[in-house]
């Protein structure tokens, strides 16, 4: 396939694009300077620019791009801007996309996990209804923006991920240090779900969704197996064989993160029915020798 990839230096991207040229694809990377490789495509979101030409004809999009939400507070302006770096620049893709006279087969395009809100022990499912908390919201219209696109025909995908275990960012990425110094220690109660992927499974994810016409729709991307924080710090803790005795406490991650912190402390325990459904295998089912994995830790 000749794939096109937003987000290509991104976390997910980064690892992505050479993911899937190593399987044989051709990768167009969208980027917001101007081009200067053959493989760049220039795109400006805030200006509602893209070069519909270089997507004549391509077979499938990698929509990845968004700011991070984990970045800083959520004050009313960043959270006006985390809307506005999701569902903008989503509806110009898939409006694009739309008017092409020679549009793409598939859209994949990002999501996150954080659209079911806090749960508790229940098992949720693609089908799951939306919280109504700030990420809810933000989740539901950065997925409603992909909709000309699945009018026009284009088998969309709606990939909802949790945290991506790679230690080159992320949230894995933020508590290396930390636990490394012997300073880890369990969120809030500890009790809250966790719903993660390795960055191999993420990749071969959305490979997978790429490749298969039968998947359209929402798609959760997280191993079949959450756990608890207190179960992810005793087994990182284990892993970079370090204590993990220091929590973090309730109040004072409200106290030091505001509202950002109901994230933190959100039980999300997220079954990835659709790609189990479909037949994907994932290569690290268990926390563990995910973790022993991504940090070279045999």
């Amino acid at each position: 396939m000749k794939v096109a990839v937003t987000g290509a230096s991104g976390l997910i991207g980064s690892a992505l694009v050479p993911f899937l040229r190593t399987a044989g694809h051709e990768v167009l990377r969208l980027v917001r300077r101007a081009p200067v490789a053959a493989d760049e495509v220039g795109w400006d979101p805030a200006r509602g620019e893209i070069d519909r030409l270089a997507l004549e004809g391509i077979d499938g999009v990698v929509h990845l791009s968004g700011e991070n939400v984990a970045a800083g507070r959520w004050t009313a302006a960043r959270k006006a801007r985390l809307r506005e770096s999701r569902v903008g620049p989503t509806r110009l893709l898939a409006e694009t996309l739309a008017s092409l006279a020679r549009r793409p087969r598939v859209l994949v395009s990002a999501s996150a996990v954080g659209l079911y809100g806090d749960r508790g022990e229940e098992w949720v499912t693609e089908s799951s209804p939306p919280a109504d908390d700030f990420l809810g919201r933000l989740s539901v219209a950065w997925e409603a923006a992909t909709g000309p696109a699945a009018r026009a025909g284009i088998r969309v995908v709606n990939l909802r991920t949790g945290i991506v275990l790679t230690p080159a960012g992320g949230a894995l990425g933020k508590m290396l240090l930390p636990f490394r110094l012997g300073l880890g220690g369990v969120l809030g109660s500890g009790r809250q779900y966790v719903s993660w992927v390795a960055m191999d499974d993420e990749v071969g994810a959305i490979r997978h969704v790429l490749e298969r016409e039968d998947v359209a729709g929402p798609v959760n991307a997280v191993a079949p197996r959450p756990v608890t924080n207190a179960e992810l710090t005793k087994t990182l803790g284990r892993v970079l064989s370090r204590p993990t005795l220091v929590p973090a406490p309730a109040f004072a991650l409200r106290l030091a993160l505001g509202e950002m912190a109901e994230a933190l402390l959100a039980s999300t325990r997220v079954r990835p029915e659709r790609l189990v459904a479909t037949g994907y295998r994932f290569l690290f089912p268990e926390l563990e020798p995910a973790l022993r994995h991504v940090l070279r830790r045999p």
